[in-house]
């Protein structure tokens, strides 16, 4: 039994080693090796940008002028609002943008999947960029989009997603979006990111397809059909859209339905664990992995008991000191904050893993809360 729990216990820190920092390691050595670049060429397509919103009424007007603002030619963009049943003012305010060029469609409360599939049938454009409606965009970023569009393999486009800065709990998890925007990176450079960055990426339009509407990760269901036909998924960084910080507890309930996402999207896409996916290997070594994390904690902790004198002592008492930092964070400030708050958002994003499972046995429609963002001045 202690031999069994020995080898467990080495074996599962291999692998929480590997999901979190020698498979990114392996990243930048591959991008380096086996970077395939995307062929870049300024060009005027016809864009379709949709706004697919619910209550974003503190947000719209400055969405809005960011978009009506872009450097690329007013006339061969459309942009469309898609209210998703909105009760607050966004609809009033949108309306008062359609002298501006902005198009409001009025739907049903259904869901953001629902929105983008109405916005996608309304679009005219080549080139339909969705974003959310939190994000402000810089005035070259759908120019950067539509550049990749001249490499005939690119189906869809990223945009590079800036979280401002926030205070301390909110600049951990901003740290922790750096590092999976990273990521994503490295991916595309390689071939393709399995997904798209949701509050700002461009598609070719004949490659949008109907989102069921019970998908809690449109934003992976949609460049996945892409992805499938063959297509790169990739990141222009120069791309640029600005978002609002979060703290834990707000990102909690994200990562739940981001992850839970992951798992429905396995009865979408079977193919994504066969070898018609020509990025197995790191699908496997970033996504799977990832949901794992929270159960290879656990057997760790439950291994460390079994572990011969004094190794036990010394496993469990630096696992006691981590959850004993991320508890202490909740009342912790100051100088003892800054130890703390880093332990409690990866713990933090270790239980989200693990909630996320409940996609088994609630409908995908009770896990979807739309993120809700508190911004001095806009309430």
């Amino acid at each position: 039994m202690q031999i069994f729990c020995v080898t467990s216990f080495l074996l599962l820190c291999g692998l929480i080693i590997y999901t979190v920092a020698l498979y990114p390691l392996l990243l930048v050595w591959l991008a380096a090796r086996f970077a395939r670049p995307v062929f870049k060429r300024e060009g005027r397509r016809t864009v379709s940008i949709i706004v697919a919103v619910y209550n974003g009424g503190p947000f719209i007007a400055d969405k809005l002028n960011s978009i009506i603002e872009l450097d690329y030619p007013s006339e061969l963009i459309q942009i469309l609002v898609v209210s998703d049943g909105s009760t607050d003012e966004t609809e009033s305010i949108a309306a008062r943008f359609a002298d501006r060029g902005v198009q409001l469609i009025r739907t049903a409360k259904g869901g953001k999947p629902a929105a983008i599939n109405a916005g996608i049938a309304a679009s005219t454009g080549e080139i339909l960029v969705l974003t959310d409606v939190r994000q402000t965009l810089e005035r070259p970023s759908v120019s950067h989009l539509v550049a990749c569009f001249a490499d005939s393999t690119v189906g869809v486009v990223s945009g590079n997603l800036i979280i401002r800065q926030g205070d301390l709990e909110e600049s951990n998890v901003g740290a922790y979006w750096r590092y999976e925007s990273w990521i994503r990176k490295q991916l595309g450079r390689i071939d393709s990111t399995l997904g798209a960055t949701g509050p700002f990426y461009a598609i070719r339009r004949e490659l949008a397809v109907p989102i069921p509407v019970d998908t809690l990760l449109d934003d992976v269901y949609l460049p996945l059909s892409a992805f499938f036909r063959g297509y790169r998924l990739v990141v222009a960084e120069e791309a640029r859209a600005f978002d609002y910080p979060t703290n834990v507890n707000i990102e909690f309930g994200r990562k739940v339905r981001t992850l839970a996402g992951n798992y429905q999207l396995l009865w979408h896409y079977p193919a994504l664990l066969t070898t018609a996916n020509r990025m197995l290997f790191h699908y496997v070594s970033y996504k799977l992995m990832r949901l794992m994390l929270p159960w290879m904690f656990l057997l760790l902790l439950f291994t460390s008991f079994w572990l011969p004198w004094p190794w036990s002592i010394a496993a469990l008492s630096a696992q006691g000191l981590f959850y004993g930092m991320a508890a202490l964070d909740l009342a912790a400030s100051g100088v003892l904050k800054r130890l703390t708050s880093p332990a409690r958002t990866v713990v933090s994003m270790l239980l989200a893993s693990a909630c996320a499972v409940k996609i088994f046995y609630v409908s995908p429609l009770e896990i979807w809360k739309p993120t809700e963002v508190r911004v001095e001045g806009k309430h």
